[in-house]
């Protein structure tokens, strides 16, 4: 069954309390919403990058913080009137650091990249050499990207995975850390489907005198339940999404060691920000809380699992699947076995109703598909249902018909928000 669903779900759930002054007001914008969630409702969200947060979050979304301005810090702020916005935020910090076990954590960044590169500025001057892993391989935007401030204002040197495994290289990068002595060395990607080795990244920092960021925006739900590795031990600045596995707001988040705390909340206001967003701090509250919880954490282990089943599902199907399989919520496969690439698979894909999207594959220029299994979790599908799907979406790559009908029985049987 779905968790963080109450006893005795509302007709309301998954839209604002107050839908109906808007469908008054405004019948266009609220005609949009009732479109996102019936696509929603409708289809199959497999993005790595997407979940379905609680209707408590959504409640503290479309709150009365909405309208408060806090520029600044809990009892510290640039504007008056903030009693309840640093009530909040303290809450949510307090949540942030207790389920971390983190010296300090900042939770005002708009996003997984607002927080990545506030660490940057943070611990870094425009110039500074700084290891990560190379776009091909996985790597972020933020880690070195020429369309990104980072690739602009820093010197990014590309780590990769060994091309017969898809195992992240750390001969290579031990041995670029040594040849180029960088200022930092970035752990974590967008499409690796196994977990960082943080003992060994933080002794190739160790060694070469670097700082250590981890950027474990996917992950991170993952962390707080307990179903994969912590890197806040080794990791000098951790950086994170509040979204994906971890099933709260879109946002950011940042945790520390204490030495660094005035530094990384300096660079996220003043620095690289401006007013806080109230109302989604107050969400990251709700959701750290619910990750704090027993029922959090059995369902981080349903996501892995689930996601396990469908690989072997998916390479029973004939895709090719990056490192052999998955120890996360993530896969990447490659769908050329099957006769089309990666961008033709996500088309076909989408047009079946099962929605994803496309990624770099290791050590080469091709492109596969990136699928999670966060969402799919959270509306409670189980082992025999990924048996089911991987089935659908071998079918659909292959360009077979009728698949729609079926993705949309099955995404019918179990409603993101019941009712």
């Amino acid at each position: 069954m779905p968790v963080n669903r109450s006893a005795a779900p509302s007709a309301a759930d998954g839209l604002p309390q107050d839908f109906g002054a808007l469908l008054r007001e405004d019948p266009e914008i609220a005609g949009v919403l009732l479109g996102e969630l019936d696509r929603q409702s409708g289809t199959l969200q497999l993005s790595a990058a997407e979940n379905f947060t609680s209707p408590a979050v959504l409640a503290a979304l479309g709150s009365p913080l909405a309208n408060k301005y806090a520029e600044g810090y809990p009892g510290h702020r640039h504007h008056g009137g903030c009693a309840q916005a640093d009530a909040a935020e303290r809450i949510a910090v307090r949540r942030a650091t207790a389920l971390f076990g983190a010296d300090h954590a900042n939770v005002q960044p708009h996003s997984g990249t607002s927080a990545v590169l506030a660490a940057y500025a943070a611990l870094l001057s425009p110039g500074d050499t700084v290891l990560a892993m190379g776009l091909p391989d996985g790597g972020h935007l933020t880690h070195g990207s020429s369309a990104n401030i980072s690739g602009r204002w820093f010197d990014f040197i590309g780590y990769g995975t060994d091309p017969e495994t898809g195992i992240i290289d750390y001969a290579q990068v031990r041995a670029l850390a040594r040849a180029h002595r960088p200022k930092a060395v970035v752990s974590g990607s967008i499409a690796y489907p196994r977990h960082p080795d943080h003992a060994l990244f933080r002794d190739i920092c160790d060694e070469t005198g670097a700082l250590l960021i981890a950027d474990a925006a996917h992950p991170m739900g993952l962390i707080a339940g307990g179903a994969a590795p912590s890197p806040v031990p080794y990791a000098d600045v951790v950086c994170a999404t509040t979204h994906k596995v971890l099933r709260g707001p879109r946002g950011g988040l940042l945790l520390c060691r204490a030495e660094f705390a005035e530094r990384v909340d300096r660079a996220v206001f003043p620095f690289t920000q401006g007013g806080a967003q109230m109302h989604t701090i107050a969400a990251k509250g709700v959701a750290l809380g619910e990750a704090a919880t027993p029922d959090f954490a059995a369902y981080a282990h349903r996501v892995v699992a689930r996601a396990r089943e469908l690989a072997a599902g998916l390479a029973a199907e004939g895709f090719a699947l990056s490192t052999g399989g998955t120890d996360t919520h993530l896969i990447v496969a490659d769908p050329a076995p099957l006769g089309v690439d990666g961008p033709t698979a996500r088309d076909r894909l989408a047009g079946a109703g099962m929605v994803l999207d496309t990624c770099a594959l290791p050590c080469g220029e091709a492109r596969g598909i990136r699928l999670g299994t966060a969402a799919v979790t959270t509306q409670g599908l189980d082992a025999g249902d990924m048996a089911r799907l991987a089935v659908l979406i071998g079918a659909a790559v292959r360009g077979e018909d009728g698949i729609l009908d079926r993705v949309r029985e099955l995404a019918a049987s179990h409603p993101p928000y019941p009712g």
